[in-house]
């Protein structure tokens, strides 16, 4: 499970490294090329959704061999395209196939570990979806420079063979998923597809397109919002639904998921900025910003461990708490970074934020699936699933759109400051013009030189106090969380269970 799960969302952040290597091989520009990765997403969350229900049609196991031979199979024509609409189509397929196995993965974890064996199983499967952001790029930078950006996708073929044979010979299915539908939820399907796409599109193109000033974008935005709203009365009232959304009665199973929500806005939005900020304003290259995040990984591999232990012992809201505390202070302390930070000042943040999702992610998906019936643990997951990642879509948006706009403010702020009775920046500018002249520039070129390198200064300050801004609303968005972190509830501390001889259970079946 942990094999599918890790390739999957590694393939995510994978691809961003090769962007520029395919804008030459494809001829195209970057705001076309966007289209490859926003492909991917589209198809991907469409099958998170549907996970559970094609689970029911074709069996579990059957969809996720299924997935996962698809999922391996595009990898191969991603990395053989030559052209644009080649890769766009390729993309699209290995979406519709990773996009099942995730929640899917999640759920037959769920089932085939007990209560006392939940938080250590969930732990170790957080490891690889958490980390598999962090690897990506290291992996596809090495990738890319040493042989060529269709690598990037060939190396899922053989953890891709290596997962199906397993899955194959290990998985079983639990009896909950051998029953069938008796109709099949076309206007639900049609109406997700519709909502889903447009939501997409929204959230990927906004910036690019200047949001709500760009009527192609207004119109993506109705469109998805009539379709989900449409969605969600249909799938109330059908008795068979795509989705069964009855599950958010469930108030725990509720609270988590929005907890989820917003642990992917700051998860995935961190993961946006922080690479942005060490190739923009420090220069490093993609593989040298990869390298000094891995901190971040190590101490996930150390503290992991130790919270799945500690979730048979500790009210699993101490331990999500005790994460979201972590990370909070980590963005704070990365919130104070300036132009000169080096590994040195970004250690603390990181460590700490590392440590934090450690403790997060793995004891939340256990509590969150605590009150949800075992038969309904595939399409709880996908429904759990779905909400984490239209979060970090959200977050991809939110960060992006509030670095230009708290730019252009501080840029604001501080021209205020440049004038010429200001004696700072007039001696500033007169030293600047001076070194210019002294090395041979002529007077008039030697000011206007000066000028854009002062204007250059401004702007590097400006976008540094941008992205300080945003590691502080990533901090603070928590606290949005907060009310769902009380209302998940709690479950009496177990004393250390005794290890019972038991016989042997198949993965992914019900111990019952």
């Amino acid at each position: 499970m942990v094999l599918a799960s890790f390739v999957v969302v590694m393939d995510v952040s994978i691809v961003n490294v090769a962007m520029p290597q395919m804008l030459g091989e494809f001829g195209v520009t970057l705001d076309t090329i966007t289209w490859v990765p926003v492909a991917y997403s589209i198809a991907e969350i469409i099958m998170v959704t549907l996970a559970a229900w094609c689970s029911i049609c074709l069996g579990r196991k059957r969809f996720y061999l299924l997935s996962f031979s698809i999922f391996t199979a595009a990898s191969v024509l991603c990395g053989l395209a030559r052209s644009l609409e080649m890769m766009i189509c390729a993309r699209v397929l290995q979406g519709l196939g990773g996009g099942g196995l995730i929640p899917v993965a999640q759920a037959i974890m769920l089932e085939t570990f007990p209560e006392e064996e939940r938080g250590m199983a969930m732990a170790i499967y957080s490891m690889g979806v958490v980390v598999a952001p962090t690897v990506g790029p290291v992996l596809g930078g090495w990738l890319t420079n040493t042989y060529g950006w269709p690598w990037i996708f060939y190396v899922n073929v053989p953890v891709g063979i290596l997962g199906i044979f397993l899955a194959a010979t290990i998985l079983h299915d639990p009896p909950s998923m051998q029953r069938r539908l008796a109709r099949i939820d076309v206007v639900g399907i049609v109406l997700l597809a519709i909502g889903l796409t447009a939501l997409q599109i929204f959230l990927a193109r906004g910036e690019r397109e200047s949001w709500f000033d760009s009527s192609f974008i207004v119109t993506t935005g109705l469109i998805a919002l009539v379709a989900l709203l449409l969605l969600v009365g249909w799938e109330l009232w059908v008795e068979e639904p795509v989705i069964d959304l009855r599950l958010l009665k469930n108030l725990h199973f509720t609270a988590g998921t929005c907890l989820g929500f917003v642990f992917g806005i700051t998860l995935f939005g961190s993961l946006f900025i922080l690479p942005l900020f060490l190739q923009r304003l420090r220069g490093y290259s993609v593989l040298d910003s990869s390298l000094m995040q891995m901190p971040q990984m190590l101490i996930m591999f150390v503290t992991t461990p130790i919270a799945g232990r500690l979730y048979n012992y500790v009210d699993g809201r101490l331990l999500i708490g005790a994460g979201v505390a972590m990370i909070m202070l980590g963005y704070f302390d990365l919130a104070q970074l300036t132009l000169e930070a080096g590994p040195v000042q970004l250690l603390p943040g990181l460590l700490l934020a590392g440590a934090g999702m450690s403790c997060m992610f793995g004891t939340m998906s256990a509590s969150v699936m605590r009150t949800v019936p075992r038969p309904m643990l595939t399409a709880a997951s996908g429904l759990y699933t779905l909400f984490r990642r239209i979060g970090g879509n959200l977050g991809y948006a939110l960060v992006a759109s509030q670095l230009a706009h708290r730019t252009a403010f501080h840029r604001a702020r501080l021209l205020d400051h440049l004038t010429p009775y200001d004696p700072g920046p007039a001696l500033a500018l007169d030293n600047l013009t001076a070194r210019l002249a002294g090395g041979g520039v002529p007077p008039g070129a030697a000011i206007d030189s000066a000028l854009k390198m002062l204007s250059g200064t401004v702007n590097r300050h400006a976008t540094m106090m941008a992205y300080n801004d945003v590691f502080w609303m990533m901090g603070m968005l928590f606290v949005v969380g907060l009310p769902f972190l009380i209302m998940l509830g709690g479950r009496t501390p177990r004393s250390a269970p005794a290890p019972a001889p038991r016989q042997p259970t198949p993965i992914g079946a019900s111990r019952g």
